[in-house]
C-alpha cells in the first residue's frame, strides 16, 4: 500500500485481528519503582543514581538494543526478545516474551526482575512493583524527556476535568499487565467479552495502591481513582465488548471514532495529532494533508487503554499490580479463565447480564469500596469467589494436558484467600502501615522491594 493512499476497511481490521494464532501464549508486564530504600521516593531520570543509569547498565550488562526518544535513553530490547523500558515519571518496565503458559512466563518474569533488582541495588535503588509509587509528590516528579509524554500532557490538560488525573497515572501508577491470544473470529469474540465483563470484579479483587504522598489517600485504589480522570473514551470496559457478539468491526467503528493524540515523524519527534477523529483523519489527512498510514493506526491503538486492549492480542490491564509474593496470581486468574473454553463460557454466563451503565456505576465505586463494591445489585465478593473458581478449575486442566507445571494453580492461593475474608492487599498494607511498618518508608520499601529467591 502506497503511503499516501487512504487506509481501507481490511488495513484497519489487520492491525486489530491477525492471521490467527497457532497456539495459546502468555506474555506478562510488570511496571516497578526504582526507589530510595530509605525516603521511598522514585528515582529521576539523570544523575548517576537515575533511571537512565540504570537503564546504561542493564544495555551494557545484559546486551540488546538500545530506544531511545530524541537521543534519550528510554529503553532496552534485550536479546531474548523481551525488553526493559521507562515510564513516564520514571517507573520501569519488564516485558516478558511470549511463553507457552503461565509458568514459564512467571519463571522468566521473577528471573529477570530479581536481576534487575540485584543491578537496581548497585545504584543504591530497590525495585518495589504494586499498584503505584507511594511515596512521591506530583509536583516534584522529573517528566522522562520523551517527546510523546510531553504531548500527552498537553492532551489531557486541554481536556479539562476529563483528563486531570492523567499526570498521576503517567507519573506515579504501576500495574503488572497480561498479553493473551485467540485462536480465530469466534474465539475472539468468547474471550473479550469475558474479560469486559470480568474486569471490574478483577480489579475490585486486586486493590492495591491505599497509600498516596506518603499517608492514607482515603481509597484502596488511587491508580483506579486516577484512571477515572484520564479520557474516559479510552479507558475502562471496552463499549462494543459487553455486546452478546463482538467482531473486529466492531472494535474498528469504535476506535475511529476516537482522536489519535500523537503520531511520530521521521526524526522520532512526536507531534500532536490535529482535533477531529480517527476516522476525520482518514477523510481530511494530517496537518500536511497526507492521510495516515497504518504505522499511525498502530499508534493508534496503543493510545487506547481498554481494560482489555486489543492489538492483534489481548492485554488485560485493567487492575493494579499484586505485590512481590504474588506477582503470579494476576496473570495465572487471567490464563485460567480465557485459556479454557468452559470456564471462559461459564465466566460470561455469570456476568453477561450487567449493562454498560452499571459498569461505569462500579468503575466510580470501585477505588474507595474494592470488593464491597457492586455490580447492578450484584455484590463483586461472591462474584469473585466464582471467577476463582472456574479459573482454578481452567488452570487445573491445563496442567492435566500437559500445558502447566503443577504449581500453577496455586498462584491463586492468596486471591482465594483475599475472596474469603474480604482483606484485599491494599487493606493488608494499610494494617501493616499503621502497625509493622510504623508509617515509616524504609520499612515499606525493605517489606515491598524485589528479593530474589532463597537458595534451594
Amino acid at each position: 500500500m502506497s503511503p499516501r493512499e487512504p487506509l481501507g476497511r481490511a488495513d484497519l481490521r489487520s492491525l486489530v485481528t491477525a492471521a490467527p494464532h497457532a497456539a495459546e501464549q502468555v506474555g506478562v508486564e510488570v511496571e516497578c519503582g526504582l526507589l530510595d530504600p530509605v525516603t521511598g521516593i522514585g528515582a529521576r531520570y539523570d544523575g548517576p543514581r537515575g533511571v537512565r543509569a540504570v537503564l546504561t547498565a542493564v544495555l551494557r550488562r545484559w546486551g540488546g538494543e538500545p530506544e531511545s526518544d530524541t537521543g534519550r535513553l528510554t529503553g532496552v530490547r534485550l536479546p531474548d526478545g523481551s525488553s526493559v523500558t521507562l515510564e513516564h515519571g520514571g517507573q520501569i518496565e519488564y516485558s516478558s516474551t511470549p511463553a507457552p503458559g503461565v509458568g514459564r512466563a512467571m519463571d522468566e518474569v521473577r528471573a529477570a526482575l530479581e536481576r534487575l533488582a540485584d543491578l537496581a541495588a548497585g545504584f543504591g535503588l530497590a525495585l518495589v512493583p504494586g499498584g503505584n509509587l507511594p511515596f512521591g509528590r506530583l509536583a516534584d516528579v522529573e517528566w522522562v524527556p520523551m517527546t510523546r509524554g510531553a504531548v500527552m500532557r498537553r492532551y489531557f490538560e486541554d481536556l479539562g476535568p476529563a483528563g486531570a488525573r492523567a499526570p498521576y497515572v503517567m507519573a506515579l501508577s504501576l500495574s503488572t499487565q497480561v498479553t493473551l491470544d485467540f485462536l480465530d473470529p469466534g474465539d475472539f469474540d468468547r474471550k473479550l467479552r469475558m474479560q469486559t465483563a470480568a474486569a471490574p470484579v478483577v480489579s475490585a479483587l486486586l486493590v492495591n495502591s491505599p497509600l498516596h504522598e506518603g499517608r492514607p489517600c482515603g481509597l484502596l485504589s488511587h491508580r483506579c481513582w486516577s484512571w477515572l480522570g484520564m479520557d474516559p473514551r479510552r479507558h475502562g470496559p471496552l463499549p462494543p465488548a459487553l455486546r452478546a457478539e463482538v467482531s473486529a468491526d466492531d472494535i474498528v467503528d469504535w476506535a475511529l471514532g476516537i482522536p489519535l493524540i500523537h503520531y511520530r515523524t521521521a526524526d522520532g519527534r512526536y507531534h500532536r495529532a490535529p482535533e477531529g477523529t480517527f476516522a476525520d483523519l482518514i477523510r481530511d489527512g494530517l496537518d500536511d494533508g497526507t492521510p495516515p498510514t497504518l504505522d499511525h493506526w498502530a499508534g493508534h491503538l496503543s493510545q487506547l487503554w481498554t481494560d482489555t486492549r486489543v492489538r492483534r492480542t489481548l492485554e488485560l490491564r485493567g487492575a493494579d499490580g499484586p505485590p512481590w509474593p504474588h506477582l503470579g496470581a494476576l496473570p495465572a486468574l487471567w490464563t485460567g479463565l480465557s485459556y479454557h473454553p468452559p470456564s471462559c463460557l461459564a465466566a460470561w454466563e455469570l456476568l453477561r447480564h450487567h449493562t454498560a451503565g452499571e459498569h461505569r456505576v462500579a468503575r466510580d465505586r470501585l477505588p474507595a469500596d474494592g470488593l464491597d463494591t457492586r455490580l447492578g445489585d450484584t455484590p463483586l465478593r461472591p462474584l469473585a469467589v466464582e471467577l476463582l473458581r472456574l479459573a482454578r478449575a481452567g488452570l487445573q486442566a491445563r496442567v492435566g494436558a500437559g500445558l502447566e507445571p503443577s504449581h500453577v494453580p496455586a498462584l491463586l492461593d492468596p486471591l482465594d484467600e483475599i475472596a474469603a475474608t474480604g482483606r484485599t492487599f491494599a487493606a493488608r498494607c494499610l494494617d501493616r502501615w499503621h502497625g509493622g511498618l510504623r508509617a515509616d518508608p524504609a520499612r515499606y520499601v525493605a517489606a515491598y522491594r524485589v528479593r530474589p529467591s532463597a537458595p534451594s
